[in-house]
């Protein structure tokens, strides 16, 4: 499998989740190839196919579990070999678990911190050799809402290092012309977010609702949207921020809301 040499190349852990799905199709109209990284092996193998019959390119996928810190050299390595670039790092391989503190276990944190925090750092590390040789790419780091609202502590501290990692690294990488920034969702409409169903989608929806934000969840589909931007040429002076993908659920809810909203106010 070849690429033409001006191609760009976007690799996207997570990649055969919702998420990343949504990403590759969205990145794959722009003229970006999407390169698949993902430890559900079976999902891989459906997600990669059907992306190639759509786009028309030669999607790449690599089955890697990014808790293995051996993973993200041999993927980068991967997408040597075969493509030679990267321009564009989009990681959104994610992990929750042991959601309160008295449940939580040693190997759960550290198997949230492995995936969440320390594999975008070495993803981070190992793309240098693209970013050193192209002087430019884009990097941008799937954080969360709860980083600012809390969560279960192992996810939500991943997330708030996330998005440090993702101010340190839009420094230090700056000079080579490279921009990093975070996309940080609130609840979507996947499997990632709700085990239980349509009945928990709805009860996320009304929540939604009484706080005044947008009369739905959010869905992959919204998420993509703010990635292409930061991978695209319009955000190449847009660095080290984060963009709460959210209908405005990041933000803390106001008293005077209702009464503005009933015409009450006075």
């Amino acid at each position: 499998m070849a690429a033409d040499s001006d191609r760009r190349i976007a690799l996207i852990t997570g990649g055969a989740g919702a998420i990343g799905v949504a990403t590759a199709r969205r990145l794959a109209r722009d003229g970006i190839l999407p390169v698949l990284a993902d430890r559900d092996e079976a999902a891989l193998d459906a997600a990669v196919p059907a992306l190639r019959t759509e786009t028309g390119m030669p999607v790449l996928g690599i089955h890697a579990d990014l808790a293995d810190r051996a993973a993200p050299a041999a993927v980068m390595a991967r997408v040597e070999s075969v493509f030679g670039r990267l321009d564009c790092l989009v990681n959104n391989a994610g992990l929750s678990r042991a959601r309160r503190i008295g449940a939580v276990e040693l190997d759960d944190w550290d198997a949230v911190m492995a995936v969440n925090l320390t594999a975008p750092m070495l993803l981070a590390q190992e793309s240098l050799r693209f970013w050193q040789r192209l002087r430019g790419g884009s990097i941008v780091n799937i954080a969360s809402r709860v980083w600012l609202s809390g969560a279960g502590p192992a996810y939500t501290a991943s997330k708030a290092g996330l998005v440090g990692l993702t101010r340190s690294l839009a420094v230090q990488l700056g000079p080579l012309g490279v921009t990093v920034n975070a996309v940080a969702p609130s609840y979507l409409g996947s499997a990632f977010n709700f085990s239980g169903g349509a009945a928990a989608i709805r009860r996320a929806e009304a929540e939604h609702i009484r706080l005044g934000v947008l009369d739905r969840i959010g869905t992959p589909e919204d998420v993509a949207g703010a990635i292409a931007f930061l991978c695209s040429p319009d955000a190449r002076f847009v660095t080290g921020e984060v963009i709460h993908v959210c209908g405005g659920a990041q933000l803390a809810a106001r008293p005077q809301d209702s009464a503005i909203a009933d015409g009450s106010a006075r």
